[in-house]
């Protein structure tokens, strides 16, 4: 497998001199495509950093970071917003729905601000809601509908255009147990298919469900290891 995301020597630096914090400190790190990688850590680990950085949120203060082969690094914010919206499906804690649009509309919106066309805009908004399982929900708003069901939402509207990662922050942080089971379910199934899943996490059991485990503690990695024990049930 080609090599999809690469840190060198990354280091980011908030409030530079006297009272500075380092929340990324020299990292290296290497993500293939297809892996199904969960990145654990406490708060204040420097994840939620690292998570920024690798979803062009955010950029290094220093090192450089490349993804698909291209330097991110140092591109400007325009440059890095086109590449989120071409190669990266966000999937957030906070589901981060409109509560006055439907699920469909919720799903479609991300897709409108890519130029997609109505009738291709519906077809994969559709196509997504039927995958997450929810092709019954499509006209229900957030309000209609429970954690877990909101979070599919949230899934739908990540992949509709197919990105090749998705980079999910803490999936289930807001979710019970069974709800917690189908959304992991949904991305592994979503791993099985060919996407590169990154799976931000504070939580043991759901980084058990991961490939490939990277722990992380001020600002640096402390373990990376495959998952032999894998639990995927």
């Amino acid at each position: 497998m080609d090599a999809l995301v690469e840190l060198r020597d990354v280091c980011k630096i908030y409030n530079p001199g006297e009272n500075e914090v380092k929340a990324l400190d020299h990292v290296n790190l290497t993500i293939r495509e297809r892996e199904f990688v969960a990145i654990i850590g406490h708060s204040g680990s420097g994840k939620s950093t690292l998570m920024n950085v690798l979803g062009c949120l955010d950029v290094p203060t220093s090192g450089s970071y490349h993804l698909h082969g291209q330097d991110v690094s140092a591109m400007t914010d325009d440059e890095l917003s086109d590449i989120r919206n071409q190669e990266i499906g966000f999937i957030f804690q906070g589901f981060n729905l409109i509560p006055n649009l439907t699920a469909l509309e919720n799903v479609e919106l991300p897709l409108i601000y890519r130029g997609v066309g109505k009738r291709e805009r519906m077809e994969l908004s559709e196509a997504a809601l039927d995958k997450v399982g929810l092709e019954k929900r499509k006209t229900h708003k957030p309000s209609e509908m429970s954690g877990g069901q909101q979070q599919r939402v949230a899934i739908a509207r990540a992949i509709a255009q197919a990105p090749p990662i998705i980079l999910a922050d803490e999936p289930t942080g807001n979710l019970d147990s069974n709800s917690t089971r189908e959304i992991m379910d949904i991305l592994r199934a979503l791993h099985e298919e060919g996407r590169t899943v990154i799976l931000i996490t504070h939580d043991n059991d759901i980084a058990a469900r991961a490939k490939r485990v990277i722990k992380i503690m001020d600002g640096k990695i402390e373990e990376d290891y495959i998952n032999v024990t894998d639990n995927g049930e």
